[in-house]
């Protein structure tokens, strides 16, 4: 890993406060819905993107799955990985940047989850490159016919909730929709700058299709509010239900190596 980006740097300091966040509070029904979802065997091996303090990852293990969770922040892992040993539970943890991880292993499912990765864009980062990579890697990792589930912000609020103003003010970009914000990672730490971009269902559908994943439900995926049904206008995130069918596409390629696509328009 190289010099932190934002989001680790927010994340390594939010890691003791984790878990005071409202959206920590239903993870056995999340678990439940995943489950009924994925329709795994127990055994089945899953991998977590964006695991975080491993909330997930843990209550799989416990379930009998074989977890592997990946993410950013040291911190966020050395929470989760002292949360399992403590409750006996087995879980690989990987650190890892989700734009550019690569495993010696294909997985039967993958999760990624309140926006555990997708959209979460360092002062750098492209707001398409940054999503499509993540599910390129996601699909690699995948084996044929493995499903996926993720949650992302929904576009339909941030555009509802934002002014002219804000975008005068550099604090939205209704073309990229990327907002930028100052959090504190937890009180009396000063506020960290971080970029996150929001999703509509077009696109969602073509930067999945691009990277080899079909999509195969869209739904609301406000946390707290998981459930076969169509999404809400004001409400936080979509929940993405998506099948690998294929390899991430020469599209894929030529967008996230533009050096390729440079060298090609050369030799013309």
């Amino acid at each position: 890993m190289t010099q932190k980006n934002s989001w680790e740097t927010f994340f390594d300091a939010h890691a003791p406060q984790y878990h005071s966040n409202i959206f920590t509070k239903d993870t056995l029904r999340e678990i439940d819905f995943l489950l009924d979802e994925l329709n795994l065997p127990a055994g089945s091996t899953i991998l977590d993107i964006g695991c975080g303090t491993g909330r997930h990852s843990r209550e799989l293990a416990k379930r009998g799955y074989r977890v592997t969770g990946l993410d950013l922040s040291s911190e966020m892992l050395a929470n989760a990985a002292t949360m399992a040993k403590d409750a006996g539970m087995s879980v690989q943890w990987v650190h890892a940047d989700a734009t550019s991880f690569s495993l010696p292993e294909q997985f039967d499912a993958a999760i990624c989850l309140c926006e555990g990765s997708l959209g979460l864009l360092s002062q750098t980062d492209d707001p398409i490159a940054q999503p499509l990579s993540i599910l390129c890697n996601i699909s690699r990792n995948l084996k044929p016919g493995a499903r996926m589930v993720a949650t992302v912000l929904s576009a339909a609020r941030m555009l509802r909730s934002y002014s002219d103003e804000d975008v005068a003010a550099g604090r939205f970009h209704p073309l990229s929709l990327v907002e930028s914000t100052e959090m504190s990672p937890r009180e009396g730490l000063p506020a960290v700058v971080v970029r996150e971009r929001a999703f509509v269902g077009t696109e969602l559908r073509l930067l999945f299709q691009l990277a080899g994943l079909t999509v195969d439900h869209m739904w609301g995926g406000t946390a707290g509010n998981w459930g076969r049904r169509p999404l809400e206008l004001d409400e936080y995130e979509i929940m993405v239900v998506a099948t690998r069918t294929g390899e991430p596409s020469c599209a894929a390629d030529a967008f996230l190596r533009p050096e390729k696509r440079h060298d090609s328009q050369a030799s013309n």
